[in-house]
């Protein structure tokens, strides 16, 4: 018991001494890279992170960032109720789900980015025609894979609750969804990913606040080092954000790791 325990600790440290010895050594490498650069559109990495400091811990915290997290926020509620509800009916309902399959992977494989001018060419400029171009970019990977886990989920179960004489509501809540929340996380990360790449898109077309309109306007007014400021804000939001999904998805499905954990140790032996 305490070998595996050992074990366990050990690989956890070792992870997290990878997790953290990488990007010091990326950020490093840049920095001893950069040094000494004299190029206009590639400047030493502390000229950077003197911008990031400078613009993203005073004015621009409040000027840009909190509206584009309003907005991603907003927009992704949106498409994670949407998406899930969509894909708990679709994959209930298999002869359903094949008549609207075709419209769904259309859709799908539409780069949000490119539907931005139909976007505002019906809502027109403002906040409401972001957050639903941000619900647009988000609902279609949430809705795939919480449809996959719902048609995935074991049969036997639903059938053994359904003899037991359990309400459709009960059979959905207690065995359906429980099965499906691995697949409906893995559609919450992706779309998180889509959201923040929308998000900054969004605010690159008639915007006047926000983090990609932070980076677009720097790129105007050729202040790179404040255009690398923005892009690397860009990329500590999304690791945030990926971060607190992750700790709830731990939270939410601890019986799953656990069980797999369970799985791979009697596999082992």
């Amino acid at each position: 018991m305490n070998g595996h325990a050992n074990a366990s600790g050990s690989r956890r440290g070792l992870h997290l001494a990878l997790e953290i010895g990488v990007p010091v050594v990326l950020v490093g490498v840049w920095w001893a890279a950069s040094a000494g650069s004299e190029s206009f559109f590639f400047p030493p990495l502390p000229e950077i992170l003197s911008a990031l400091r400078d613009d993203w811990l005073s004015t621009r915290l409040t000027a840009d960032l909190v509206p584009s997290l309003v907005r991603l926020a907003i927009g992704y509620a949106i498409a994670v109720a949407a998406g899930v509800a969509g894909g708990l009916v679709l994959g209930l309902a298999p002869k359903l789900a094949r008549a609207f399959g075709p419209v769904l992977e259309f859709f799908r494989f539409v780069p949000p980015p490119v539907m931005a001018p139909v976007f505002i060419i019906v809502a027109g400029f403002g906040d409401p025609t972001k957050i639903l171009f941000i619900a647009f970019g988000v609902v279609w990977p949430v809705l795939m894979n919480t449809m996959d886990g719902v048609a995935g989920a074991d049969r036997v179960q639903s059938e053994v609750a359904r003899a037991y004489g359990f309400t459709a509501a009960f059979r959905v809540r207690h065995v359906v969804l429980p099965a499906a929340m691995p697949r409906v996380f893995t559609g919450l990360r992706t779309g998180l990913a889509v959201g923040v790449i929308v998000m900054a898109v969004g605010e690159m077309v008639g915007s006047s606040d926000g983090v990609g309109y932070a980076v677009l306007d720097a790129q105007r007014g050729f202040a790179i080092p404040e255009m690398w400021a923005g892009m690397i804000m860009l990329g500590i939001v999304g690791y945030v954000l990926n971060l607190l999904l992750l700790l709830a998805e731990r939270r939410v499905l601890f019986w799953y790791r656990d069980a797999r954990e369970t799985s791979g140790k009697e596999s082992a032996r």
